[in-house]
């Protein structure tokens, strides 16, 4: 290999390296959000890191590495939910796989906020795609003009599309399900 492929190399691992650690949290609850399934979800968070891993051999720096991150793992996960849409439906978490919120706390109140949680979920697993990403990119509190350099809409149009779909979670949720 020589000297010039080897130091892209090590900035393509440096990349990486440097975009989980600041994101692998995230990475892993935008897997939590797109499949319920554990062992799909795992699936899913290895998709998305090597194709984070193998975009920054092409990454140029006309955009944040927060915001190439984003927009890979949302691609990432984008294909997979198509990939499963062609499968036959698989099982929904239980509420024992579902990571418990309320560290130490009250067993009754951490199975309640559980049970929140899960049902927010669900109303957000069932949304489109694009209106997904828009929602998890939102809860993972990144401003709308970020949101739309991922999206590819405009700062506007994200605004609009969070006011929207916040109050159409909100409705499905005091209505108890995705109507």
């Amino acid at each position: 290999m020589g000297v010039g492929r080897l130091a892209e190399a090590e900035d393509q691992e440096t990349r990486y390296r440097d975009a989980v650690g600041r994101y692998g949290a995230a990475i892993e609850r935008l897997a939590r959000a797109c499949e319920a399934d554990p062992d799909e979800r795992r699936d899913l968070v290895q998709d998305i890191h090597v194709a984070l891993w193998r975009s920054f051999a092409g990454f140029d720096g006309r955009c944040a590495i927060g915001t190439w991150t984003w927009r890979v793992a949302h691609n990432a996960a984008a294909s997979h939910v198509g990939r499963r849409r062609r499968r036959p439906a698989q099982r929904l978490a239980t509420l024992e796989e579902l990571e418990t919120t309320a560290g130490g706390a009250d067993p009754e109140a951490a199975a309640g906020e559980s049970q929140v949680l899960d049902r927010l979920n669900g109303l957000i697993q069932a949304l489109g795609p694009p209106d997904r990403q828009v929602m998890l990119l939102y809860l993972e509190d990144l401003p709308a003009a970020e949101i739309a350099e991922i999206t590819g809409l405009t700062p506007g149009a994200v605004a609009v599309k969070i006011h929207r779909l916040k109050a159409l979670l909100a409705h499905r949720f005091h209505q108890g399900g995705p109507e």
